[in-house]
């Protein structure tokens, strides 16, 4: 009967409704997912601003989105810093600051090895609910095969005061580049959560998701350039189906 499919119709809505204000509400019991691979470099002495945006989209409802901005500095040939504040809205209620980051990344090895090695680390302050936060770590890997750059990353994550659980949770990315042209290189990249490093959770209940990439790098001169890459990727959320839309522009000088 017709209102028996209007119900079924509301039913599905509420459903997907629930899943973008899970998200929206993540920043107090989680950490947002990953959504963009972590690479580090040799950046001594070079400064950077960074305009990130990514958003998520659940079928059938609002996008949410996380409008970032941040500033780093390499401060030896080994250890880069940055600081970076990360918002969020959607069209359902107005944009406002989420969390507070400070990330730390230090080289291991500088080409000594067929692999390139260094430890990623990032200290996460809760905006929506002072007082809580997290610290991400772990280790981050790269090599080269010809002309196509090869990246993987774990990273453990625990929190406090209700912002991530106690225990650390697991996660991964990973990244295939190819130079293809001076300006332009494309690839795939991909991200997950598989919850209690010691115990993932059940496959339904972890989030994968991968997509295609480009990347594109502009020279401004003596040791300044700019760096963008946007990604669009699909899969998992919170363990729910979406897409994910990335994009980063970063000015180093």
């Amino acid at each position: 009967m017709r209102w028996r499919a209007l119900l079924a119709a509301a039913a599905r809505r509420l459903r997907h409704l629930a899943c973008a204000v899970a998200c929206c509400a993540a920043g107090s019991a989680l950490a947002d997912p990953g959504y963009y691979v972590v690479t580090v470099y040799d950046n001594e002495g070079l400064h950077s601003v960074d305009v990130r945006y990514w958003s998520v989209k659940f079928p059938q409802s609002p996008e949410v989105v996380w409008p970032e901005v941040g500033f780093g500095y390499g401060v030896t040939s080994r250890w880069s810093t940055e600081l970076f504040g990360s918002w969020i809205g959607s069209s359902q209620f107005a944009t406002k600051l989420s969390t507070l980051n400070w990330q730390n990344d230090f080289l291991l090895t500088q080409g000594e090895l067929p692999l390139d090695i260094a430890l990623h680390a990032q200290l996460i302050r809760n905006e929506l609910e002072p007082g809580g936060g997290s610290i991400e770590w772990g280790p981050v890997l790269q090599t080269d095969i010809g002309r196509t750059q090869l990246n993987g990353n774990v990273f453990f994550e625990s929190g406090w005061d209700g912002f991530a659980p106690a225990a650390a949770q697991m996660k991964y990315q990973w990244q295939l580049r190819h130079r293809w042209r001076p300006l332009l290189h494309f690839g795939l990249q991909g991200f997950g959560e598989l919850g209690r490093w010691d115990h993932w959770a059940p496959h339904d209940q972890q989030s994968h998701r991968a997509g295609p990439a480009l990347f594109g790098t502009v020279p401004l001169g003596d040791r300044q350039s700019l760096l963008v890459q946007a990604a669009y990727l699909f899969g998992k959320v919170y363990a729910h189906d979406a897409t994910m839309f990335t994009m980063r522009a970063q000015l180093v000088f």
